[in-house]
């Protein structure tokens, strides 16, 4: 295969008025900073002060081969990242995590050895630790972000970590890159906000110049990022892997998880509402569902492809800025995945647990995906900075449930007390001491043949097809909503020049959503765009990509809400309820008062939530039931108002008695298919299982 250096960088560009390129720039005392040929800039080097030719791609054994251990600018400028916070996580800092099991469903004894994949019916313990990643322990469960995805299978031969994502793909193609996209994306650092946010010049800017950043861009604005519920979303093992069978023969396969209550994602202003009326929205969600014993399920799937099959894509399955289309390889789904248990100490476990996406077991091995490459060597040297001690494995949470030996000592908060005399292997003086045994690990037997050198394949260069692909795959609604979030994150963007150059990567993926976006930001004129590496290729549509197209028609995992007030009929408040409730939802009675409300025969009603306290955003569905007198007392309640209003604003689902109607009238909320008698619940409940996409034009303009 030819080979082209592809940098990812679409141009330089001048320094800004009165910038000072050395500033801030490390200077042995007496030395002088290499510069730059043909310009101001210092040039990059190592802590060493050793000048960088390369800072875009790792060192490999060939073009599309594996990463060298002897790449000591890749291992400096890693380790040097994965020790910059202690102990909070750099990435992946706010997290939700629960025990649960893993059963498997079909075997894949075909394909690998691996017990955990060819036991059908066998029950592995998992502990699931589900993220947010640019923010910070303390930040809000739901920023438009990416959600980590990670599982720890202890399995019978040993601890599986499949660390992934809620998204396929990722913003990169070599983990070299990887201090810079997330020091992009954190809090500018000479001003400490925003805090998990991207809508910023630093994380727009390193994007604009990185155009592999491309496809990445279009799931992050979609509405993937803005989950309903951490139940609700799917999760990929983004790389290619490999699995091995017991012939020795490797296949590559790709993981996918799948929940079973489909997927659901908010409104973006009911986002931003959602945060200021509950920052744990999501973990909370999470421990109410299995406190109820509604257990969050995830159908587990695969892609399975031989080295011939990936050889005829019109991608490279080892850029992890690409996906494999389901329709081109189908998912076979071979067991599923129950979260059961709430831990018992947050810290303990959910802050405690290390995963590794080295920790794999006999039967599963990795492919050259440069990201994966850089992500073995970088999570196992992370967690020796947060936990301490490379005896991070003995904390619960993280040791084997199977029986584990070796012949390692000592090192800081060791609990094991080893006995005997002997430490090492081989030996002859002891009977009892571990050995290794030919049913251990084996890495799949691959002929790697190349020039070394920091050469990025040529098959990696293409970045705008399957970013078209994907934005071309999602409905009318869905596409509005992803131009909508690029005007309003590039409308925080100070620099013009930057706003400008992502338009112009938006002419290469799709230019109706270029102008859509530029008309948005209010261009008089759409910029040029960038050259591009390679030919944009037009890539059929992948239904699978969409999220309203793959929405489950039910209720089951959504929240009804009721707001009442005195004098409320109680016999309509009781069979609305159940209507809610044998379809499967949970339902909250909503009160002006914490206490409850008086009802229309004299009995008192207990309420789940204040009015105040408790908005229509943290509902899939509301239902308004009033007395004449408690509408004309709640239509001078602004939260009552705010109620309805938003409900309405956020395509829900709304029923009503007569002075439920009377409080739309008076909050100016309009009539729909959506807005139903509250007698007629079977109307309700088929209205209440999606959004009334149709009502979107005419509440809010989008792009």
């Amino acid at each position: 295969m030819s080979k082209a250096k592809t940098t990812g960088n679409s141009g330089k560009r001048k320094p800004e008025k009165g910038s000072t390129p050395a500033k801030g720039t490390h200077q042995a005392a007496g030395g002088e900073l290499h510069q730059v040929a043909g310009g101001g800039h210092p040039a990059l080097t190592t802590n060493q002060g050793v000048a960088l030719s390369d800072n875009q791609n790792s060192l490999r054994a060939s073009p599309r081969g594996p990463t060298l251990l002897e790449d000591f600018i890749l291992r400096e400028k890693i380790t040097h990242f994965d020790h910059e916070r202690i102990p909070e996580r750099i990435v992946h800092a706010r997290a939700t995590g629960v025990h649960g099991y893993f059963e498997l469903t079909a075997s894949l004894k075909q394909y690998t050895s691996a017990r955990i994949l060819t036991e059908v019916g066998e029950k592995t313990p998992v502990f699931t630790r589900i993220s947010t990643v640019a923010g910070g322990a303390g930040s809000v469960d739901t920023p438009r972000d990416v959600r980590g995805f990670a599982v720890k299978f202890y399995t019978k031969e040993g601890n599986w970590d499949l660390v992934g994502n809620n998204i396929p793909v990722f913003f990169i193609q070599d983990a070299i890159k990887f201090p810079d996209i997330i020091h992009a994306v954190k809090m500018e650092p000479d001003r400490g906000f925003p805090q998990s946010a991207t809508a910023h010049d630093t994380f727009w800017d390193f994007i604009s110049l990185t155009p592999e950043s491309m496809h990445m861009v279009m799931w992050i604005m979609s509405d993937r990022t803005i989950p309903r519920s951490l139940r609700m979303i799917e999760a990929f093992g983004v790389h290619s892997f490999r699995l091995i069978n017991a012939a020795g023969e490797s296949t590559f396969v790709k993981f996918h998880w799948r929940p079973k209550l489909g997927l659901q994602s908010t409104i973006w202003d009911e986002t931003v509402k959602i945060t200021g009326a509950d920052p744990d929205f999501h973990r909370r969600d999470m421990f109410d569902a299995i406190a109820a014993g509604n257990f969050p399920e995830w159908e587990f799937a695969v892609q399975l492809f031989t080295q011939e099959q990936a050889d005829s894509f019109p991608f490279d399955h080892l850029d992890a800025t690409k996906l494999i289309p389901e329709e081109l390889v189908p998912l076979k789904v071979i067991g599923r995945m129950v979260l059961d248990r709430w831990p018992n100490n947050f810290f303990a476990e959910t802050e405690q647990v290390a995963y590794c996406p080295s920790h794999v077991v006999p039967g599963i091995d990795f492919s050259n995906d440069p990201l994966l490459q850089g992500r073995l060597f970088s999570y196992l040297d992370t967690q020796l900075s947060r936990l301490g001690s490379p005896n991070f494995h003995q904390i619960p949470v993280n040791a084997p449930k199977c029986p584990f030996a070796n012949l390692q000592r000592d090192g800081h908060m060791q609990m094991a007390q080893p006995v005997g005399r002997v430490a090492y292997e081989p030996n002859s003086l002891s009977d009892t001491s571990p050995r290794e045994t030919p049913k251990g690990f084996h890495s799949a037997a691959i002929t790697e043949t190349g020039e070394k050198g920091r050469i990025r394949a040529e098959s990696f260069a293409d970045h705008y097809s399957q970013a078209r692909q994907f934005y071309l795959s999602q409905t009318a609604y869905e596409q509005a909503h992803l131009a909508s979030a690029l005007v309003f994150e590039l409308s925080k963007v100070e620099h013009l020049h930057i706003r400008e150059t992502m338009v112009g990567h938006l002419i290469h993926i799709e230019k109706d959503l270029a102008k859509r976006v530029a008309a948005g930001l209010g261009f008089d004129s759409m910029p040029a765009p960038p050259v591009a590496a390679a030919p944009v290729k037009k890539q059929p549509p992948s239904p699978a990509l969409q999220i309203i197209g793959k929405m489950k028609d039910t209720l089951m995992g959504r929240a009804v809400g009721i707001l009442i007030a005195d004098g409320s009929d109680g016999e309509a408040i009781r069979k609305i309820k159940k209507a809610a409730t044998d379809a499967g939802a949970s339902v909250k009675i909503i009160a002006p008062k914490v206490g409850g409300a008086k009802l229309a025969d004299g009995s008192m009603l207990a309420a789940d939530g204040q009015l105040a306290g408790t908005p229509s955003v943290l509902f899939d569905a509301v239902a308004v039931i009033l007395s004449d007198k408690g509408a004309k007392a709640l239509s001078m309640e602004g939260a009552a108002i705010d109620f309805v209003r938003d409900a309405f604003g956020h395509l829900k689902a709304i029923a009503v008695d007569q002075g439920g109607q009377a409080l739309l009238q008076k909050a100016n909320v309009g009539q729909d298919a959506g807005v139903v008698d509250a007698n007629d619940r079977k109307a309700f409940i088929a209205a209440a299982k999606t959004r009334q996409w149709d009502r979107e034009k005419s509440v809010r303009t989008l792009a």
